[in-house]
C-alpha cells in the first residue's frame, strides 16, 4: 500500500506482475453454444501472454477458437474480502504453432512447475512434437486486450485498468 492509501497506476502494474510470478492457475472463461464455462489451467506468463497447455477437443478451446473471445483471471488465495487481489482480463486464446516459441515456452514451463519433467524424462531439451503426439494436447496462449487489477486492500471492488 502507498503512504496515502490510494493505489497508484505504478502500484497495481507491480502488484499484478508479482501476483503473475506468484501465482500459477488461470481460469479460462469461454461461451458457446453449450453455454459458459471456465478451466482452470497452469500457465506461464512470457511477454504479456499467458501459456497453457491442452486438449484441441476440450470445451474452453473449442469455445474460445470458435467465437474468438475469451475471459481470464488469476487470484492470490484470502482468507478474507478484505485480502481479495487479483487480475481479471478480456482476450483471446491463440493456438501455438511456432516450435520455435514452443521449446521457449516449454523451458520456462518446465522451470516454473518441475513436476512437468516427468512428461520428458529422457529429453533434456523435450521436443514439442512428441509432447503433442503423446499427450494429444497443444500449447494455447492467452493474449490478453484489457487487464484490470482488483486488490480490496484499498477498499472493496478497488479497481484498476493496467497498461498492458
Amino acid at each position: 500500500m502507498t503512504a496515502n492509501g490510494k493505489l497508484t497506476p505504478e502500484d497495481g502494474r507491480d502488484a499484478a506482475l508479482a501476483l503473475i510470478q506468484c501465482e500459477s492457475t488461470l481460469t479460462l472463461a469461454t461461451s458457446g453454444d453449450s453455454g459458459p464455462w471456465s478451466a482452470p489451467v497452469y500457465c506461464v506468463c512470457v511477454k504479456g501472454r499467458f501459456y497453457f497447455f491442452s486438449s484441441p477437443q476440450s470445451r474452453h478451446i473449442r469455445q474460445a477458437m470458435h467465437s474468438g473471445k475469451a475471459a481470464a483471471s488469476l487470484f492470490h488465495a484470502a482468507g478474507s474480502w478484505q485480502d481479495i487481489r487479483g487480475i481479471q482480463m478480456t482476450g483471446t486464446v491463440e493456438r501455438v504453432d511456432s516450435m520455435a516459441l514452443s521449446i521457449k515456452v516449454i523451458a520456462v514451463y518446465l522451470k516454473r512447475f518441475s513436476f512437468a519433467r516427468e512428461f520428458f524424462p529422457d529429453d533434456p531439451t523435450p521436443d514439442p512434437a512428441a509432447f503433442f503426439s503423446r499427450f494429444k494436447a497443444r500449447l494455447y496462449a492467452f493474449r490478453p486486450t484489457a487487464v484490470d487489477y482488483i486488490d480490496n486492500r484499498f477498499g472493496l471492488g478497488t479497481r484498476q485498468r493496467i497498461d498492458w
